[in-house]
């Protein structure tokens, strides 16, 4: 039994006329006739009644009907998503970020996608910068957006500009006030943290600025990889939190000041990284609306293993 015949049968058993089910299906009637004989013939039972006046559904052709279309419909729903996937395959991007560290270009890029003439399915994933770069190479995302350095190794990435770390104080410290603080004044306080798994290039970026000054903080990591919680714990009074300075931009909480650092500090540099044998169109597009946004350029080689710090 074929597909065609069931369309035949349906066409004919809703229209109960051989003539217009044929305009219908746009075939000619003897085409028509033909099949349903054949589909009668496979079956071993009479479908139709005819006669010169009238066609007529017998009862083995009302028991076949509502499956024939509900077998029609299956197919078409099968075909459908035969297409969708083919088109999600061309069409989506799927990028990661370390939740503390998007820049500006980030955004900007999506946005710049999302009014593109050929609409792209963008899905977002938070997670660890070393997850992240796993999932790369993993081909489970196309992209990801992470501080350096990194284990890249084999990857190509997209520089998108340094960060500099910001202050987080509670609204109430005695410094919260003043536009900047220095580095040294924050030395007697405990400095908050993410957890160095969440972005260990600027873990280790703080730690070893501080120490490289003559420092020697108390750091506190928060047990939950989120800026959400490190500005809570901050604004519970447990330390002074230091962030990427994207993270400022993008989280403005109740009893938080944010004070930029004068003097030593650290910095990180981000990046998109990508496969480098990826011929993913949507990649391509992701990379020339970075480049749009920022004036960047695709750098298909192994990032520089550690990064200046700023005096």
């Amino acid at each position: 039994m074929e597909l065609r015949h069931l369309r035949y049968f349906v066409a004919v058993a809703e229209e109960l006329h051989f003539r217009r089910a044929a305009e219908r299906l746009y075939v000619a009637q003897p085409a028509v006739s033909e099949q349903i004989r054949k589909l009668e013939e496979e079956l071993g039972v009479r479908l139709f009644d005819r006669t010169q006046r009238k066609v007529s559904l017998t009862v083995a052709g009302e028991a076949l009907l509502g499956e024939a279309r509900r077998v029609l419909r299956q197919a078409e729903l099968a075909q459908l998503a035969a297409r969708n996937a083919t088109q999600r395959a061309v069409e989506q991007l799927r990028v990661g970020f370390v939740p503390d560290s998007i820049p500006r270009a980030v955004p900007l890029a999506l946005q710049r996608l999302g009014g593109s003439d050929r609409p792209i399915d963008v899905h977002l994933e938070t997670a660890s910068a070393l997850r992240l770069i796993d999932e790369v190479r993993a081909e489970r995302l196309d992209a990801a957006v992470v501080c350096l350095p990194a284990p890249v190794s084999g990857l190509s990435t997209t520089p998108l500009g340094e960060q500099r770390a910001v202050a987080a104080l509670p609204v109430g410290h005695l410094q919260a006030t003043q536009a900047a603080i220095d580095l040294e004044r924050l030395a007697p306080e405990r400095i908050v943290l993410l957890p160095r798994e969440a972005n260990p290039a600027f873990h280790d970026a703080v730690v070893s600025t501080c120490h490289d000054a003559g420092l020697s903080p108390t750091f506190v990591e928060v047990a939950e990889p989120r800026i959400e919680h490190l500005l809570l714990t901050v604004a519970a009074g447990s330390g002074i939190g230091l962030v990427p300075e994207s993270a400022a931009d993008q989280h403005l909480t109740p009893g938080i000041s944010f004070l930029a650092l004068e003097g030593t500090e650290p910095v990180v540099q981000t990046a998109v990284v990508t496969r480098a044998d990826s011929d993913h169109p949507a990649t391509a597009d992701f990379l020339e609306a970075l480049g749009a946004a920022g004036r960047l350029k695709v750098v298909r080689e192994q990032p520089v293993s550690a990064l200046p710090l700023a005096a």
